[in-house]
């Protein structure tokens, strides 16, 4: 081996990446060259400690640095384990330390972070190991709990590899009971308030996390930070720091970050009351909280604000990049920095309302879509429904749409009326508590659009049914019950009139039924009794 100035390995993964490469242990130092991407090159100085392990694709070599990151490579044999042992010892004077991993297969252990890796052990051996890396959000999914939210699932798969056989790992949640000795959190001396001596065990993992994940995503510095903005879908207060290729979003439960590639629609609607704006974007993926999806986030800012930020951008860079789409300083309202910064980073264009006004000039109308009350917004070319649920429904995809409720009669029509979109998938979308003021604006537009329009007046039959009731109600009782007699005299007139007594003779002498309910019937039957 000493004579021998480097020893090769073919077929060697660098880390999660598909594609296999040459690695090399030398005697000037370490380096890997694939076939495609920048090759990497690891100086002797720089290297701390080596690990062997058993993993999926074979057995893997792992390079700790000195500046504590950790480099992996897989797709090694156990035949070559000798040989990288003797490479490493002779090149560099340093063992090859074996690792065994844990096959128990418990789902209680301890955490241990290596640079940006979280690794699990049970027993004092690995179980597994999540590359915080490729995560892209953490939050406290409860109490006691922290969620990890990694690739998202709307990532391409790899070349030649079908979308539906591709596994991925989603979110892992930690139950992390108890507290912890607040001093080996924050290495301070200060022992004056002994209640701080301690923390939840939970919020101590939590931040942790944030911390690797903001190392391992902020290789380059941020163009710009808003903080503390509102968003009402999902609900809370969060920093947005925007960066070259994706965005941030931290809150106090919540942390995601978000790839400009991921958002699809942007829109800033004036809200009815012309006190707040919106500013919509829509994602695909959407934005997860645990088992719920958000496909839209929904952030006010109040109109008057305004803000006075540099962006953190080289005249060059701005010429270039950003084609001076992009200013170096902004003072004006918040809401308008924001949009344009949006547009600028993520290249998409920022609707806003169009021709359409309501009954009272607003750009929106006020409705409900099931218990949620919110605005509908009829823009040029799709209607929009926030704050919740975000709803988007394009024009094209609109079958017909349905009003209901629309009476006509001006003694009791209702208020309000119901607009049903049935979509040409075969999905329908109701709104209801529409001001009756707004349907014949609401009506034209879907028009001017080609949208097809039926309407149900079924208030009309209903009120009629109300109003008899309403009148019956009202009578005397006294003229009902004297309206009810005469009806049942007439009735019993024109029966006399209309239906003839068979029974009744008038050309024979007396009459039997008069006799029957006279007051001396019972001598009259004695008479005809002697005179048979």
């Amino acid at each position: 081996m000493s004579d021998r100035k480097h020893v090769d390995f073919n077929s060697i993964y660098n880390g999660l990446k598909p594609d296999t490469g040459r690695f090399r242990i030398a005697s000037n130092g370490i380096g890997w060259k694939g076939a495609g991407g920048d090759p990497i090159v690891l100086a002797p100085d720089d290297l701390r400690k080596f690990t062997w392990i058993r993993v999926a694709r074979g057995y893997q070599l792992r390079v700790s640095l000195k500046d504590n990151q950790v480099l992996k490579f897989d797709g090694f044999h156990l035949d070559d384990m000798e040989g990288v042992k003797d490479a490493i010892r002779s090149f560099y004077k340093k063992d090859l330390e074996l690792k065994e991993p844990s096959v128990k297969g418990w789902n209680w252990g301890k955490t241990d972070f290596q640079g940006s890796n979280l690794t699990f052990n049970v027993s004092n051996k690995q179980l597994f190991e999540l590359p915080l890396a490729q995560a892209i959000g953490a939050n406290k999914a409860g109490k006691n709990e922290v969620s990890i939210n990694f690739v998202d699932p709307g990532q391409p798969a790899p070349d030649g590899v079908n979308p539906k056989e591709v596994d991925e790992l989603m979110d892992v949640t930690f139950y992390i009971p108890g507290t912890v000795a607040k001093d080996s959190v924050n290495n301070t001396d200060d022992d004056d308030d002994a209640e701080e001596e301690e923390a939840n065990a939970d919020a101590v993992f939590y931040d942790n996390v944030k911390s690797k994940l903001e190392f391992s995503q902020m290789t380059t510095e941020n163009i710009v930070q808003f903080q503390e903005v509102l968003c009402l879908t999902p609900r809370g207060r969060y920093n947005i720091d925007m960066y070259q290729d994706f965005l941030r979003l931290r809150g106090k439960t919540y942390d995601y970050k978000i790839l400009y590639s991921n958002i699809i629609k942007l829109f800033l609607l004036l809200k009815p009351d012309e006190v707040h704006v919106l500013f919509v974007i829509g994602l695909d993926p959407p934005l997860r909280q645990g088992q719920t999806k958000y496909p839209f986030l929904v952030f006010q800012f109040v109109r008057e604000d305004e803000i006075d930020v540099d962006l953190n951008l080289d005249d060059a860079k701005l010429d270039e990049k950003y084609e001076n789409k992009l200013q170096k300083h902004y003072e004006a309202p918040t809401y308008e920095v924001v949009s344009t910064i949006f547009r600028a980073l993520t290249g998409r264009r920022v609707a806003v309302p169009g021709t359409y006004r309501s009954h009272h000039g607003a750009h929106a109308l006020k409705c409900s879509m099931k218990a949620n009350e919110g605005y509908l917004y009829p823009l040029e070319k799709s209607f929009l429904f926030i704050p919740k649920p975000t709803t988007f429904i394009p024009f094209n995809e609109i079958g017909v749409v349905n009003f209901s409720r629309v009476g006509t009669q001006s003694g009791g029509s209702s208020r309000t009326f119901d607009m049903k979109f049935h979509m040409k998938s075969g999905s329908d979308i109701q709104f209801s508590s529409i001001n009756r003021e707004e349907y014949s604006s609401l009506e034209d537009f879907l028009r001017q659009k080609n949208i097809k329009v039926k309407s149900e007046n079924v208030q009309e039959t209903i009120m009629s049914y109300a109003e008899i009731d309403d009148e019956d109600e009202e009578e005397d009782l006294g003229e009902s019950r004297k309206k009810r007699s005469r009806l049942e005299v007439d009735a019993m007139d024109e029966e006399d009139e209309e239906s003839p007594d068979e029974d009744f003779a008038p050309n024979e002498s007396g009459s039997d039924v008069a006799e029957e309910y006279d007051s001396d019937v019972q001598g009259s039957s004695d008479e005809e009794s002697d005179e048979e």
